[in-house]
């Protein structure tokens, strides 16, 4: 290395060392602000900066708004808690907070999120359980893409937007309580979704799309208390599932017998069933090139085709002893950040 190249490194070591150093002096300067469990009506003014401001716990007041000139000036918020409040409706700035991870707006009385909340791009965690949703906004799946767990849990929806199924970063996603008719037909590209709760929907929620087969990473389903009486056959294919709730139904397909016997049990039966379905060719070919896209049984063949006279590949599944709580994915929430023990999908 010549004597030019080690000024240049002499000189640009210190700059790094510089950066390094005021990153963390930023980081440092950065505040958790909790008013929680105040009794708070309305806002005091606040005593600091408010884009020093990292976490802010409002939760558990009697607040009825949150002014739109608050959320515009809290730039560095990453975590925003204001559950169990009087909230009717979040101020349209809350799509200023382009650093925001986490939001609860659990127990309010929100009727809807407003559309600028698609601008929250850097949001992780969305719990809006308890509330008085009857719809989420319609794109928030093209925009929210590194969003990893939603709850909706207790609310009005009659549907999920379409847009859901883009959620690709997704793993849990809890709808139950709600009035759920049914779900997104095109479930295939939620490729990381562990978890799936749409129970006690009851008599709304009637069917189950087929492509919920092509979830490849789900471990928990749950799909109890609802007015399902035939589980598509496609379950058969979920090779990491290990838990599947689907009492309260009237299930006819498969029967309660089969159910009583345990999961790997239903597994076999939902496999053969698909082994000897006798749905029109044309659909049966397009669900199972899906499938065989998706990596979801059998083995991809060369150029897209499969010989005429293959079997269906199926997997094989074995009684699985240990099972995937939604405590146990509590306990992974970052709203563990906060002093109150009570977290979504609990």
């Amino acid at each position: 290395m010549n004597m030019y190249h080690l000024q240049q490194l002499h000189n640009h070591q210190p700059v790094t060392r510089k950066r390094e150093r005021n990153k963390g002096l930023e980081k440092e300067r950065l505040q958790v602000m909790d008013l929680s469990g105040m009794s708070l009506d309305s806002l005091p003014k606040p005593s600091l900066d408010l884009a020093t401001i990292s976490k802010l716990d409002l939760s558990n007041n009697n607040l009825q708004e949150i002014p739109e000139s608050l959320t515009a000036r809290l730039l560095n918020m990453e975590v925003l808690d204001v559950r169990s409040n009087q909230l009717k409706s979040l101020p349209n700035s809350i799509g200023c907070l382009s650093k925001l991870k986490v939001l609860n707006v659990s127990g309010n009385f929100i009727e809807f999120l407003p559309k600028t909340i698609e601008n929250c791009r850097a949001l992780e965690e969305l719990n809006a359980n308890f509330n008085k949703l009857s719809k989420l906004p319609d794109t928030i799946g093209f925009e929210l893409i590194n969003l990893k767990k939603l709850s909706v849990n207790s609310n009005k929806l009659v549907f999920l937007p379409s847009s859901t199924s883009h959620l690709t970063s997704l793993k849990v996603l809890d709808a139950r309580l709600n009035c759920l008719r049914a779900l997104p037909e095109d479930l295939e590209n939620l490729i990381n979704l562990e978890t799936l709760n749409v129970s006690q929907n009851f008599q709304y929620l009637e069917t189950l799309p087929y492509s919920i087969g092509l979830l490849l990473s789900l471990v928990e389903l749950d799909v109890s208390y609802n007015n399902i009486k035939t589980l598509p056959e496609s379950i058969g294919c979920l090779k990491n599932l290990k838990k599947l709730s689907v009492e309260g139904n009237p299930l006819v397909c498969p029967s309660v017998e089969v159910v009583e016997q345990g999961l790997h049990v239903v597994m076999e039966f939902m496999q053969h069933k698909m082994n000897s379905s006798d749905q029109r060719p044309a659909k049966k070919r397009w669900w199972m090139m899906k499938m065989v896209k998706c990596g979801t049984f059998g083995k991809q063949v060369r150029g897209g085709k499969r010989p005429e006279h293959e079997g269906y590949n199926m997997l094989k599944h074995q009684k699985i002893n240990g099972l995937a709580s939604p405590g146990f994915m509590g306990m992974l929430s970052p709203l563990r950040f906060f002093s109150s023990p009570r977290h979504s999908f609990g």
